[in-house]
């Protein structure tokens, strides 16, 4: 599984590196940042699915077995 961002729609809410900080970082803006290339490693799943359900925009999608 993988991570990515979508930039246009990130308010930088932070709530993705708040619950999944092994996954996403902020940018120099404060915007969320995917960490690591998007690949999520072996027992992060869970933490990626709960930072995709919790973002308000929807700006993270999981990509290989996730959902949008």
């Amino acid at each position: 599984m993988k991570v990515q961002i979508d930039s246009e729609r990130c308010h930088g809410h932070g709530r993705c590196y708040d619950l999944a900080p092994a996954l996403f970082g902020e940018d120099d803006e404060g915007y969320g940042a995917v960490v690591g290339g998007g690949a999520v490693p072996a027992g992060q799943e869970p933490g990626a699915r709960l930072a995709a359900s919790n973002c308000p925009e929807r700006a993270i999608g999981l990509v290989d077995g996730g959902v949008r």
